[in-house]
């Protein structure tokens, strides 16, 4: 009898004034459990929609049915495996039992050439042991025929409003996730070009867009793969189709280091045996900035841009991730903890593992032997957005700012300001940060 459960845990605040899980991610979430439904009742079954904690919804539902066991996803890090322990608690004490299965990954836990608590350190070498020693298990064939309980309630999904101003590129669920995947790979052919777009911005075409659907589970590494390497055997295979492959692994890693290190992914000083020499500020003035950070209003147009694209739609692409997060640790010295909560509520591609584990890298406190990776913001704005169309499509009030200007618009003088048609501190806010630093060292391309 598939279930899915809606835990009102995902709508409890955080202290800095944002829900655990925004309306753009809960859409997105909300779009994939209805095609989940819709593609179980193609083969005869349906799908049980509750709200409520899982821990009591699910025994309560299996006393109903007269169920032996709930069978569910392993899960890895702490929120979720307590609600397993609860859940399972719970099912013992009515004589049930609770089966947890090991998915999500390309790699099976038990497949890896090393146990997990010898998981290298540094993801290359990781990648380098599982491509030579790893394996894959074959996919198992989608179910054609199925049965459902006819007297049992089926419950609705549960509507989402809106975000203010949601744009979404593309909905939740399998079906969608197929289309896009095909469209990507067959119809348009870009999987042969991908790591030479992949640091793209603008537009849908630039990356795969695969992660929102991984991240639920509406489509399936294992899929992808194979549909990498039909593509490699009917197209061609050259080191775009590779690349796709190997960031496949990234997810995987991040995974095992959550394994591995438990809650030391989510302290301050992360993976790192040695505490912070100094602690981020939590001062009202830092939560301020924090603010402006979070709804784009930091003065520096390629911060804005992307934190805009973040509200609106729910992603981001790879390249705005390692800048945003570079400026709000190293720029604004406030606490990356922060910045992965915010991702966490906004991401449509929200998973811990993957979310803390980027973030940790980012801030130097995790799998990442260059500890103080710093961006140039100017540096990589010029060489990813050299004409300003992605900071011009989130940012219209710089439309009149010339390319060449556009991305030190907070140095802008007053009669350029005003041939310009943009008031700094009216129109589009003061930069937070002197942005003179900027353009001078090695931004990290």
């Amino acid at each position: 009898m598939p279930v899915y459960v809606f835990d009102p845990r995902l709508l409890a605040g955080h202290p800095l004034g944002f829900a655990k899980a925004g309306a753009v991610r809960r859409q997105f979430l909300a779009e994939a459990v209805r095609d989940l439904r819709q593609q179980l009742r193609q083969v005869g079954s349906d799908l049980v929609v509750r709200v409520g904690l899982p821990e009591e919804v699910l025994p309560a539902l299996a006393q109903e049915l007269g169920a032996a066991a709930v069978y569910a996803s392993a899960e890895v890090t702490q929120e979720e495996q307590a609600v397993e322990t609860a859940l399972e608690e719970r099912l013992e004490a009515d004589g049930r039992s609770l089966h947890l299965f090991w998915q999500a990954t390309l790699h099976h836990l038990d497949d890896l050439p090393m146990p997990v608590r010898n998981l290298p350190d540094v993801f290359t070498q990781f990648k380098n042991k599982v491509e030579k020693f790893g394996k894959v298990r074959p996919q198992f064939a989608a179910p054609t025929n199925l049965t459902f309980a006819e007297t049992l309630d089926r419950g609705t999904v549960p509507a989402v409003p809106e975000a203010a101003d949601y744009q979404p590129a593309f909905r939740g669920g399998e079906t969608e996730a197929l289309g896009r995947l095909h469209d990507y790979f067959w119809t348009k052919d870009l999987l042969r070009t991908y790591k030479e777009t992949r640091n793209g911005m603008l537009g849908l075409d630039y990356s795969s867009r695969f992660s929102g659907w991984l991240a639920l589970g509406c489509l399936s590494p294992r899929f992808v793969l194979a549909e990498i390497q039909r593509y490699e055997t009917e197209r061609t295979q050259n080191e775009s189709t590779y690349w796709l492959g190997f960031e496949l692994l990234w997810r995987d890693y991040f995974r095992f280091v959550a394994v591995k290190f438990g809650n030391r992914i989510f302290r301050s000083h992360g993976l790192k045996e040695e505490p912070l020499r100094r602690a981020p500020a939590v001062t009202k003035s830092a939560q301020h900035s924090f603010e402006q950070w979070r709804l784009g209003e930091t003065g520096v147009p390629l911060i804005d841009a992307n934190m805009k694209e973040l509200l609106a739609t729910g992603y981001m692409s790879n390249r705005g991730r390692q800048n945003v997060a570079s400026f709000l640790v190293k720029d604004l010295l406030l606490d990356w903890r922060w910045g992965a909560a915010w991702f966490e509520s906004q991401l449509i591609d929200y998973d811990p593992c993957s979310n803390w584990g980027n973030w940790l890298y980012v801030a130097g406190v995790g799998n990442d032997p260059r500890e103080n990776r710093y961006f140039d913001i100017l540096r990589q704005a010029t060489y990813y957005d050299a004409a300003g169309a992605y900071v011009k499509h989130w940012l219209p009030q710089l439309t009149g700012v010339p390319a060449e200007q556009v991305h030190r618009v907070g140095l802008l003088t007053n009669d350029e300001q005003r041939s310009f048609g943009v008031r700094l501190g009216v129109d589009y806010p003061n930069p937070l940060v002197d942005v003179r630093k900027w353009g001078q060292a090695d931004g990290g391309r």
